[in-house]
This record gives C-alpha cells, sequence and structure tokens, in this order.
C-alpha cells in the first residue's frame, strides 16, 4: 500500500514546517488535493495517516482531503470537459488525442497550526 510512504511524506513535511519559536505547537488540519488519476485512495490514506501521525506533532489531526476530476483537452478539436468513466475520447469529435489537464495532483494546500496552550 503505497498510501503508507504518501502518509509518512505528509507528516515529515508539515512537521517541517511548523516555526521553531513555536514550540509544543501541533499541527490541527493538512488540507490535500489528490487527483482521480493520482491512484491514491482517500480512505487508505486518512487510514495510514492516523497510524503514522501517532507521536508526532500531526497526532489527531484531520486530514482533509479535496478530490479533483479529471478535466481533458482534445487536441485537434479545443474542446474541454470531464472525464467520469474510463472512455479518454474526445466528446466532440471522437478524436483520441487528449491532453490530461488535470487530475493527477498530490498537493498539499495548506498546513493548520496552533500553538500550544500555556
Amino acid at each position: 500500500m503505497h498510501e503508507m510512504g504518501i502518509a509518512q511524506q505528509i507528516i515529515d513535511i508539515a512537521a517541517a514546517s511548523i516555526p521553531a519559536e513555536m514550540t509544543g505547537a501541533r499541527v490541527e488540519r493538512v488540507n490535500l488535493k489528490i487527483g482521480r488519476l493520482s491512484a491514491v485512495v482517500p480512505e487508505s490514506l486518512r487510514f495510514c495517516f492516523g497510524i503514522v501521525s501517532q507521536d508526532t506533532p500531526l497526532a489527531g489531526a484531520e486530514l482533509a482531503i479535496e478530490e479533483t476530476p479529471i478535466l481533458a483537452r482534445c487536441k485537434d478539436c479545443d474542446t474541454r470537459w470531464t472525464i467520469d468513466e474510463p472512455v479518454f475520447t474526445c466528446t466532440s469529435c471522437g478524436g483520441g488525442r487528449l491532453e490530461i489537464l488535470s487530475g493527477r495532483e498530490l498537493d498539499i494546500v495548506s498546513i493548520e497550526v496552533a500553538e500550544r496552550e500555556p
């Protein structure tokens, strides 16, 4: 399951983003964008994140995932559409010369950090 490695990378990046002067701070939420073609299963990623975040500044943090659709453009007629089924032909001209514009993302959009209360 490659989601475990991805979860560990998210934790490494988020923990490194906590400013040094925020001693004892913890991450409350990590906001992600994950494309439908990224081969990441959101529920598996959440499960793995919960396991590997234990005993880190991300323990108990929410992993908020926004799934991005597969957006394509036909190189022949310039039509743009969202692909919902595993059919990769132009909805307008039937051509097969496509450019995938979105759907492969795996991005950390933002990290929400809270200081420890005194």
